[in-house]
């Protein structure tokens, strides 16, 4: 194979004299180079892990330890109270030890360091218990704005220096039920509180003592890794490009200046740089998610995939006109500059070589069933070119489309931003790798978007990633007068690889069924993407309210109206303030919104009583939240009290229709400006478009949505064709016109004034 031949250091020749080494110097400097930065990342890594593993102290603290006990010592007191003098003694017993050999003053001075060292790692591990219990208080986060309780004030000095689940579900099915259904489930939920839910609770109590955190291995688990529906459009979900900005219409070039900045990205992440998310600016958010957004890939099987995450890996695989390519990321020993990869994209760009048979639709296998997927890959794919082929995909830094369509936002196009959303989410159902961690796209007018796997990680991760490479890419790399990537061509580099397949007949046709089925999915959703331009977080803020709570009563409302009817609502809240937290369900609506929402339709009912009802709904609402980001939601407790049930064996009615509940509107906000690099307020053209995905019930509505700034929100919203009682577009309207009602109640209580 070619890249074989490239990492060939010598040749040889047999001669009458014997054997002729030929070294070539150029291709020794490249091991040379490539040696050198692998044992610079090597000590990278051994650095960071001793500065973590002595957190929250520093490798220099011991020194300082070990000093001033010896200092003691040269004064003639003991801090040890007899400690030393015992550790002397125990040396001296072991008599095939060393120290049988040493001077008395010797074996002192080791007996010393020995104490001092274990008086070093007691005050780190104090000192680690004494921070854990800081940071679990969380009390500050249900403090109005502006007002600070006396604890709290103590908390943020020493930082720098519920009720129960059945109450609170019971709670949040009340506004959906009647009065003979709500009594029924109380008998239900009583019933399971008396058995067998203590049962289950001390298994899972005895969980939470024994693992890092008790549900995100079981949700990793059980919600996707063992979901055998195809995850296009179900789970995965994408991540637009600046909404009004291209950098430059070269498709390769903005490839290339893309790719290095993930490449940065990624030396960062590999080698502990950046900086934690903290709330307040000092409680730090788990950053466990970001270990694996590279080199990862979701391998399929039978009954459950599971998430193959590697180290250093040094290629990727780009996709173009169904042929895959084999790009190698780094020269030298190190990364490939933005000018030399926009080379190697365009040399894809300009090959004319046709597929090979069944390798357009390939990828297909991963927009489909999962079964038939894991099937064909054990019996296909695991010998000869196929095996070597998927494994270059699998192994990869992450996958890159080269799409010869063209996308993005265009005022002048309605649906516009309907049509990138959709290709972004599914494509052609051929030409994204949905089970990368992330795929690339790159359109042929220079615009991009990335579609993410979502068992690794939550959105706010890629979010986080993607806010680095887009202000990397237009303020600090940029591009020359003709859209190029700045900087030299080296053309000496080799050029990207095909990758070989021999796909059988029998296999052409399991991908065409994965092919159809795809299709059959993607042809089923009906997307828009809405521009709320009149008003954004700025106004909402003066109004005193939550700019969160404000957008979910209007949803709440939104639907009301578009359906007739109020549905059980799901938003999604992160808990990364705990290790290894992904997210917890807010349920949305509540008696409080429904109020508000009645009174809105009520004619009869004054601006003054509706502005207190959604005063009333906003603070529940954010109440909620509060509770789920600080681990006193409901839902992920009983997803884990039911996978206790089915582990032991013992039916529940009540959870099982609880679990069995849809969420008919699905919605989450879409973090912006985790990183602050981009002033939106000099550059306000910069922002970003947010991200979205597909509906979660078959009669559902999803909505995704970005508060951009002082006077953007974008929404994301996705239903079904299939389903007569949805319409994305219809309800896009909807919700443009419930933020404007909104907003009228506090224009009617300034003209008052």
């Amino acid at each position: 194979m070619a890249e074989a031949h490239q990492a060939v250091a010598f040749q040889f020749t047999v001669t009458p004299d014997g054997i002729d080494l030929q070294l070539s110097r150029e291709v020794l400097k490249h091991i040379y180079l490539s040696g050198v930065t692998s044992w610079k990342k090597r000590a990278i890594r051994f650095k960071n892990g001793v500065l973590t593993g002595v957190y929250p102290a520093s490798p220099s603290s011991w020194l300082i330890v070990v000093i001033a006990i010896m200092s003691t010592m040269y004064a003639r007191i003991d801090p040890s109270m007899g400690m030393i003098d015992r550790i002397k003694t125990s040396l001296l017993v072991s008599q095939c030890h060393p120290c049988k050999f040493m001077t008395v003053q010797t074996q002192t001075v080791l007996s010393a360091i020995l104490f001092a060292t274990v008086l070093w790692l007691s005050f780190i591990f104090l000192l680690r218990y004494i921070l854990k219990a800081l940071l679990s208080y969380h009390s500050w986060i249900f403090e109005s704005h502006g007002k600070m309780s006396f604890s709290t004030k103590v908390w943020l000095c020493s930082l720098k220096s519920v009720p129960s689940t059945l109450c609170l579900y019971l709670e949040s099915v009340r506004p959906l039920l009647d009065d003979e259904q709500y009594k029924q489930m109380e008998i239900v939920a009583n019933d399971f509180k008396k058995d067998p839910a203590p049962k289950f609770q001390k298994h899972l109590k005895l969980k939470s003592w024994w693992a890092t955190n008790y549900v995100s291995d079981w949700w990793e688990e059980y919600i996707y890794l063992r979901g055998r529906d195809p995850i296009m459009v179900n789970s995965n979900f994408y991540t637009m490009d600046l909404l009004y900005v291209i950098p430059t219409h070269r498709q390769a070039a903005r490839a290339g200046n893309v790719v290095h900045a993930m490449l940065q990205y990624r030396r960062k992440l590999e080698r502990g740089e950046l900086t934690p998310l903290r709330a307040l600016g000092i409680v730090p958010m788990c950053s466990f998610q970001y270990e694996r957004m590279f080199n990862t890939t979701r391998i399929p099987g039978i009954e459950t995939d599971f998430v193959q995450h590697l180290k250093d890996r040094k290629h990727l695989v780009v996709y173009h006109r169904g042929r895959f390519f084999k790009v190698w990321l780094y020269y030298g020993g190190r990364h490939l500059w933005p000018s030399e990869l926009e080379l190697q994209f365009q040399r894809i760009l300009d090959d004319k070589s046709e597929p090979q048979p069944g390798e357009i639709k390939l990828p297909s296998l991963t927009a489909g069933n999962r079964v038939p997927w894991a099937r064909a890959r054990l019996k296909y794919f695991t010998e000869g070119v196929n095996q070597a082929s998927l494994e270059a995909i699998e192994t990869a830094a992450f996958f890159l489309t080269l799409d010869d369509e063209a996308h993005g936002y265009d005022p002048e196009n309605i649906r516009s931003l309907d049509l990138y959303a959709k290709s972004l989410l599914h494509g052609k159902c051929y030409d994204r790798w949905f089970d990368k961690s992330f795929t690339l796209i790159v359109y042929k007018n220079g615009k991009i978007g990335v579609n993410t796997e979502h068992s690794w990680a939550d959105s706010p991760i890629i979010g986080h990633m993607w806010e680095y490479v887009l202000a990397t890419d237009c303020f600090h790399l940029g591009y020359n007068a003709e859209g190029h990537c700045k900087g030299d061509i080296n053309k000496s580099l080799a050029t990207p690889t095909r990758l070989q397949w021999d796909i059988p007949k029998a296999c052409q046709e399991i991908i065409e069924g994965s092919y159809m089925i795809a299709k059959g999915i993607a042809n089923d959703v009906d997307f828009h993407g809405c521009l709320f331009n009149e008003f954004g977080k700025g106004l909402i803020k003066k109004c005193r309210t939550s700019p969160d709570a404000f957008i979910q009563l209007a949803l709440q409302l939104a639907h009301y109206r578009d359906k007739g009817e109020f549905c059980l609502t799901y938003e999604s809240s992160m808990t990364r303030m705990f290790r290894e937290g992904r997210t917890e369900t807010v349920r949305s609506c509540t008696c409080e919104s429904t109020a508000f929402v009645r009174a809105m339709e009520d004619e009869k009912c004054r601006g003054k009583q509706r502005l207190a009802l959604f005063k009333k709904a906003a603070d529940k609402h954010q109440n909620m939240y509060r509770l789920a980001m600080t681990g006193a939601g409901i839902d992920r407790h009983l997803f884990c009290l039911y996978i206790v049930s089915k582990v032991m064996g013992i039916d529940s009615p009540f959870l099982k229709q609880v679990l069995s509940e849809p969420w008919r509107l699905s919605t989450s906000q879409t973090p912006q400006q985790q990183l602050n690099l981009i002033d939106i307020q000099k550059f306000p053209k910069y922002v970003g478009a947010g991200g979205g995905f597909g509906p979660v019930a078959d009669d559902g509505y999803g909505v995704s949505y970005i508060i951009v700034d002082e006077n953007l929100v974008t929404f994301h919203i996705s239903s079904k064709f299939s389903s007569p009682e949805t319409d994305s577009f219809r309800f896009g309207q909807n919700i443009r016109q419930a933020m404007l009602d909104i907003k009228a109640l506090f224009n009617l209580k300034e003209k008052k004034m």
